[in-house]
């Protein structure tokens, strides 16, 4: 058991999901008391339920907050500022945000955390290593066919560790106050790239099929997201994969002294797991 010589309580929303479960074990591991919330834990909290935000609030030192579904979704920017005003009444010193790199939705609540008054830190990540191995996008990969509208762009892909490493960084050390990280991977891949190196690692043959952001609307239509939801994802996904993240930061090795997780070592972790196994 890690000794706790902070002696200090951080609060992490979303703490069953990708990103919270890793930034909660990340956070044990550097010695805080680790309060994990979400809408079924023992904490509760619920992004669209402010009556819970209090009670998961009080008495933290500093929070990770992860919004769901999305931090370019519709009202998040509003319930941001009004958690973080909370926050800051409750005696929480730092708030860390997860937000999206290149997702001009996730604008305004960057804005509304910037502007609440807190001591802030935002960090932008892309798309993580671990999409592919947890979430709605394993059944693709599983299926050997995985369809996606990301055509041939380049993502630097990085891995949650490090995200929750880096996110932990930002809790701990004030120098990141008033800051917003962008962090990578240290390769760009593209889909198709991807699959093929889970595929080498997996033993087995994975197929890419790149798809229109309309065809691809039509699939989730299919599994019953409603019209406004299906059309926000769209959006979203024409502006996440135009490109315009297909370039590395040095973020990662600048805050913890350290290169990346590479995604061929990843590929080769998971595999052995056999989630990628029909």
């Amino acid at each position: 058991m890690t000794e706790n010589t902070r002696n200090e309580t951080v609060l992490v929303t979303g703490a069953s999901g990708k990103t919270g479960r890793q930034v909660a074990e990340s956070a044990k591991a550097a010695g805080f008391d680790v309060r994990a919330a979400s809408r079924s834990s023992e904490v509760r909290f619920d992004w669209y339920d402010s009556s819970t935000w209090a009670e998961a609030l009080r008495g933290a030192d500093a929070a990770y907050l992860a919004y769901t579904p999305d931090i370019g979704a519709p009202g998040a920017a509003e319930n941001i500022a009004a958690l973080a005003r909370l926050a800051q009444e409750l005696g929480v010193r730092r708030l860390v945000m997860l937000s999206a790199r290149g997702e001009r939705q996730a604008e305004p609540a960057e804005r509304a955390l910037r502007e609440s008054g807190a001591e802030w830190t935002v960090v932008q990540a892309d798309w993580f290593f671990q999409n592919f191995s947890e979430g709605l996008l394993l059944e693709g990969v599983q299926s050997g066919e995985f369809v996606f509208p990301a055509g041939e762009v380049k993502v630097p892909f990085i891995d949650t560790r490090d995200l929750a490493d880096v996110v932990v960084k930002a809790l701990t050390d004030s120098s990141y106050a008033g800051r917003t990280l962008e962090i990578t991977g240290a390769r760009l891949l593209t889909f198709r790239e991807a699959m093929t190196e889970i595929s080498a690692a997996a033993g087995r043959d994975i197929r890419y099929l790149p798809v229109s952001t309309k065809e691809y609307g039509a699939i989730l239509a299919g599994f019953g997201l409603p019209p406004e939801e299906v059309a926000f994802m769209e959006e979203v996904f024409d502006g996440l994969l135009d490109g315009g993240n297909a370039r590395s930061t040095e973020t990662v090795r600048q805050v913890l002294g350290r290169a990346p997780r590479d995604f061929t070592d990843f590929a080769r972790e998971l595999a052995a797991t056999g989630v990628w196994k029909v």
